[in-house]
């Protein structure tokens, strides 16, 4: 019996813990005033028939903070990262030189800079309903167990205390890349 409340349990942190590196993944594709190839991680690359990452056939560089430089592992394919750059609408006009593709990324403004905040803040939101679904699930976990009502009240109240942790983390993650994304 114990094992299995220890297994709910730990079931429960990691799915939260989960969540929350999902979270900072969703953030590193928020552009926020810098350089980054982490903004190109949804661009799709026609290669061979086939919609590729542009990480797999292209090195994704930034030699200044509003440059992104992408080197293409074939010369043919310069083309076709144009064309995923400018499909994945991501607001930048991709140059070629003949061996690489290069992007300036211009600064942002404060109208773009709050719209960003808007995506970011419903990022945290979603996060937030995933922590709650996963507290749900595990105190359901826990009523198909045959305990006293006090252990029961308890270990909701773990759970809880648990949840509520994340959701803070998941909120001071938000704010700290609200403040990167508002500063200029």
């Amino acid at each position: 019996m114990e094992e299995e409340i220890e297994f709910i349990i730990d079931a429960a942190r990691e799915s939260m813990g989960k969540v929350l590196v999902h979270l900072e993944k969703k953030y590193t594709t928020i552009r926020a005033g810098k350089a980054s190839p982490s903004m190109l991680s949804g661009v799709m690359v026609e290669y061979y028939g086939n919609l590729t990452p542009i990480n797999q056939v292209a090195n994704i560089n930034t030699p200044d903070s509003m440059t992104i430089s992408i080197q293409p592992f074939e010369k043919s394919l310069i083309q076709e990262i144009e064309k995923g750059i400018m499909s994945a609408n991501l607001g930048f006009n991709p140059m070629n030189n003949g061996e690489s593709v290069i992007i300036n990324v211009p600064p942002l403004t404060e109208e773009r800079r709050r719209e960003l905040a808007k995506q970011a803040k419903a990022e945290g939101e979603d996060a937030k309903v995933r922590v709650r679904n996963e507290r749900k699930s595990a105190n359901n976990d826990l009523k198909t167990l045959d305990l006293s009502e006090d252990l029961k009240k308890n270990l909701e109240l773990d759970i809880q205390e648990m949840t509520d942790k994340h959701i803070q983390k998941i909120d001071q993650i938000f704010s700290n890349k609200e403040a990167e994304i508002m500063k200029v």
